[in-house]
């Protein structure tokens, strides 16, 4: 299996196979949601975008990054994502790194969205689609997040030998410079960070599930890929459970 890591892609055209990856926090929280029962999360390319569809659909959930905005329910913190009942709930996501990185390779034909505590998953999803090659998408810090990086080549490490160790991978994402930014955070006092965060976003293979994808009905909406999942073929894409 190829692999080429890379930043958010400036360009149309869309791999065959993409994981993107947002350790800090935009995918922990994804998956962290689908763990509590969440239905499906919907990506929102703009906070004005994701509020107008929460309107429209009374009961689902918005979450957003950065300090909380008025109308959203979650300022993409893990651990304060633990005070919300989101069982069988539609959850509207928007971010300037994991939504936006996803969003750019919407068209992929296998489309995974992973974070270090679906990793083990994700890497079993890409072991069973033995794809020829495929794209890491960095998010954080313009393609330089050395933890979204650290987070992809352990999951690209993963697919090669089932039994890779992830506490270097781990070592190298806790001396980030985004955990420095989350920590000073904490520190702060700022709104919308938890100082259990870093911890839940620093949990390898946490979860049994993979997070796949789709466009559906002209949006790119994520669900969770389990075990028992109709797995993808060799070229064909994710099919989500649920």
């Amino acid at each position: 299996m190829q692999t080429e890591f890379t930043g958010i892609p400036g360009t149309p055209k869309a791999p065959d196979v993409a994981v993107v990856v947002d350790v800090m926090r935009a995918f922990t929280v994804a998956a962290w949601a689908f763990r509590r029962g969440a239905e499906r999360i919907v990506f929102a390319g703009t906070q004005e975008e994701a509020l107008e569809l929460k309107a429209r659909h009374p009961g689902w959930l918005a979450f957003q990054d950065g300090a909380p905005v008025p109308g959203f329910d979650l300022a993409n913190s893990p651990a304060m994502l633990r005070s919300l009942d989101v069982r069988g709930r539609t959850i509207v996501q928007k971010t300037t790194a994991g939504t936006a990185g996803a969003l750019a390779v919407a068209d992929a034909g296998l489309l995974l969205c992973a974070s270090f505590v679906v990793a083990g998953a994700t890497a079993e999803v890409l072991r069973r689609a033995r794809p020829e090659a495929v794209t890491f998408v960095v998010t954080g810090d313009g393609g330089r997040a050395e933890e979204d990086l650290a987070c992809a080549e352990y999951i690209a490490d993963r697919v090669r030998a089932a039994d890779a160790d992830p506490a270097p991978y781990l070592a190298r994402a806790r001396c980030s410079d985004g955990a420095a930014r989350l920590a000073d955070g904490v520190r702060r006092g700022w709104a919308g960070v938890h100082p259990e965060d870093m911890a839940m976003c620093l949990e390898a293979d946490a979860f049994p599930f993979a997070m796949a994808a789709a466009r559906v009905d002209g949006r790119l909406v994520l669900r969770p890929l389990h075990d028992d999942s109709p797995g993808p073929g060799p070229a064909g894409p994710a099919r989500p459970a649920g």
